[in-house]
């Protein structure tokens, strides 16, 4: 696989985002109770349109936000008021909808759906559903496809710097490799693994994401 080289500007974001995630726990503990009250109303007014109640979609097009990591979220929340995410979706939805956010609004929406218990979504085919375990965990050497897990866990939860996956739509999901795939987003460790992945290959790990729990 071809070494891709990291230029400036993409070292610079990613010691910015290195940065922000550091500064995340005081940032949570220093969200006053004004704060947490106007982000529900948020949460509750605007973003469940899309996202649903406490954001638990159901809209397969839409993805889950409930239980995300809330450095995750911030970082996507920057990156569409920056309108540097460019995926189809971004543009078409949120590069607006973050545009009216300041830090702090971000910082407590974060927040707010970090703590909002997951579920675990509907179960699929199960031979798709023992495919897409075994690229997870164990990636497929022959096509050059490296575990899932390794980033984002044995359980696809995630962590401060991965995005949970377990539980999200198997559309949304599909989406986001398409996206990675194409470079639309622009993350050279996902255009990596994305590209090695057949149709086939998406749909197997995302029918086997969506189905896992907390």
């Amino acid at each position: 696989m071809p070494t891709r080289r990291i230029g400036p500007l993409q070292s610079a974001g990613a010691l910015a985002f290195l940065a922000l995630l550091a500064s995340l726990p005081a940032r949570a503990a220093g969200i006053s109770a004004q704060a947490r009250l106007a982000a529900e109303r948020v949460a509750v007014s605007t973003c469940a349109n899309c996202h649903g109640w406490r954001g638990h979609s159901v809209a397969p097009k839409f993805p889950v936000l409930a239980g995300q990591h809330s450095g995750y979220l911030l970082a996507q929340l920057h990156a569409f008021k920056a309108q540097t995410r460019g995926d189809p979706d971004a543009i078409g939805y949120m590069w607006g909808m973050a545009a009216a956010l300041d830090d702090s609004q971000m910082v407590a929406l974060s927040d707010y759906y970090s703590r909002q218990p997951p579920v675990a979504g509907p179960r699929g085919d199960p031979h798709l559903t023992r495919r897409g375990r075994a690229i997870y965990l164990h990636g497929d050497a022959a096509e050059g496809i490296p575990p899932c897990a390794v980033c984002h866990g044995p359980t696809a939860a995630g962590n401060t710097t991965y995005p949970r996956l377990a539980g999200q739509h198997v559309q949304y999901l599909m989406k986001q490799l398409r996206s990675f795939k194409d470079n639309l987003r622009d993350v050279a460790i996902m255009h990596g693994v994305a590209r090695g992945l057949r149709v086939a290959d998406m749909r197997a790990v995302s029918v086997y994401l969506q189905s896992l729990g907390s």
